[in-house]
């Protein structure tokens, strides 16, 4: 099989993903005749609003040697155990998706048919009360995970929200520092051939050619479909939401240790606190709203003082039908979009990455790598974009075109028969490369009203005294260990340097 050999890797866009990108290379390449570049014009402002992460960032930089701290401090970040939703399933209904377990399985049972044959035995409770992640963001309170947990009920995790910017500096940094240049440039036009980017022409008359080409330039996608037409598959059929609308705010109060998505009538609303500002947007859908209109709702729902005037982003939700196209590779923005209503638009950054990494245990590629590159990213994309659908499509909700259009929708076979498993037999059946694993299904199945019609004869077969004394014991835990924890803001103050706003 013909491979590639990789000398000279040149990385178009820096932001978030160039700079993620070129950290990681960088490291991976230490020592070896691998030259890395990156083109970006200073000219050109970023999107700059993907503040919100999941725990996979954290494994991240810890592989490039960063810990939280260094992290937290340099990127005002504040600490996030989960996302709260409000008004999806209905009006006036909140749940958490939390990064963590539910519960403990009893006598092999797992505990989500544990619980739902405690609730047939009278139980009241919820399934959030049985999750220490929930437990501890209702009450802003936020330590490390215990790393030898002695038992399933202390189990959560954690991700971040920061700064975008100050992060892909501390990037850019990192990468600099390891010997990646840097040019500040824009390209006038690209040039391809049968291998695909042939070189590229910088607004200072110089040419730049490369083994591979990394497009990490946004939207419009310079390389990977301006110049190679790849082509995009979009899925608006199913995500409505084609717009978005964003500011900045002052801080006011606490910092909590929880992203809100606020569901409204065209589209949701995210809320994303940092130590030294407050994020704010709103997803919608321009056949349904105007952008007055928009802006005009997420400012009578947002706190504090603008910081600048909003910014408008229209997208199309959706995916580029290759990710690696003859000698490109796309990332972030130009790969594709996902709405960021479960903030995974940098870990799918960071996923790409590291099939990269992967990829080059020598720094050579054959068309075997592309393709199983290809496949492997189109499976993510689209569990991703089902778990997303999942929100709107059991949305109980009948006040607004919006979501009756989602509850009467069609929408994707794999998706589908999932919700299907779970309503016929509780089962949550994990499929290949998803990001998400079986507590956060659950978490949405329970928060938006999805309940099982049967459950398996082992379930109801558990003595219901034992079962619900079971079930009180773990709550009472619960809530006894998230007394000895600190407030958010004081662990940020005490090992983040955090100061509170006057």
């Amino acid at each position: 099989m013909k491979t590639h050999s990789v000398q000279n890797i040149v990385i178009v866009g820096g932001g978030t993903a160039g700079w993620m990108c070129a950290a990681a290379l960088s490291q991976h390449f230490l020592g070896q005749p691998v030259s890395i570049r990156l083109i970006e014009s200073s000219e050109l402002g970023t999107i700059g609003v993907g503040e919100s992460t999941i725990p996979s960032i954290r494994r991240f930089y810890g592989k490039l040697g960063l810990t939280d701290v260094d992290v937290i401090k340099t990127t005002r970040a504040t600490c996030k155990l989960g996302i709260e939703f409000r008004n999806w399933r209905k009006l006036d209904h909140s749940f958490i998706h939390p990064f963590g377990l539910f519960g403990q399985p009893l006598n092999q049972v797992p505990f989500v048919q544990c619980y739902l044959a405690a609730r047939q035995a009278g139980l009241t409770h919820s399934l959030q009360d049985y999750s220490l992640g929930v437990a501890l963001a209702r009450d802003n309170k936020f330590c490390l995970p215990d790393p030898n947990p002695k038992s399933m009920l202390t189990i959560f995790d954690w991700a971040l929200h920061f700064d975008a910017s100050l992060f892909a500096g501390m990037m850019r940094d990192y990468a600099e520092q390891k010997s990646v240049q840097r040019t500040d440039a824009r390209i006038l036009s690209v040039q391809t051939d049968e291998t695909g980017i042939k070189d590229l022409l910088l607004d200072s008359g110089e040419v730049v050619t490369g083994d591979l080409f990394i497009d990490c330039s946004g939207f419009r996608g310079l390389l990977i479909e301006q110049a190679l037409n790849t082509g995009y598959e979009s899925w608006q059929q199913w995500l409505l939401c084609d717009k978005a609308v964003a500011v900045q705010t002052e801080v006011q109060g606490e910092p909590v240790a929880r992203t809100r998505a606020t569901a409204h009538t065209a589209g949701w609303q995210w809320r994303i606190p940092l130590q030294h500002r407050q994020g704010n947007g709103y997803v919608y859908s321009s056949s349904l709203i105007s952008d007055d209109e928009a802006t005009t709702t997420m400012l009578a729902n947002t706190d504090g003082k603008a910081l600048h005037n909003p910014r408008y982003f229209n997208f199309t939700p959706g995916r580029r039908k290759l990710a690696w196209h003859k000698n490109c590779v796309a990332l972030g923005l130009a790969s594709g979009f996902l709405e960021p209503l479960e903030s995974t638009s940098i870990a799918l950054v960071e996923t790409s990455i590291e099939r990269l990494l992967q990829t080059f245990d020598t720094p050579a590629y054959s068309s075997a790598d592309v393709d199983r590159f290809n496949e492997v990213t189109k499976l993510e994309y689209e569990r991703i974009r089902d778990f997303i659908i999942l929100h709107y499509k059991t949305s109980q909700r009948t006040d607004a075109e919006l979501w009756r259009h989602c509850a009467a929708m069609d929408i994707p076979t794999e998706l589908a028969d999932k919700i299907q498993a779970f309503r016929q037999y509780a089962d949550v059946p994990r499929l290949p490369w998803e990001i998400f694993g079986a507590d956060s299904w659950l978490a949405l199945y329970e928060g938006m009203g999805v309940l099982p019609e049967q459950l398996p004869a082992t379930a109801l077969q558990l003595p219901q005294p034992a079962l619900l004394n079971e079930l009180n014991q773990m709550r009472s835990f619960i809530s006894r260990t998230v007394q000895q924890v600190p407030p958010h803001p004081d662990f940020l103050a005490r090992f983040c340097g955090y100061q509170p706003s006057v």
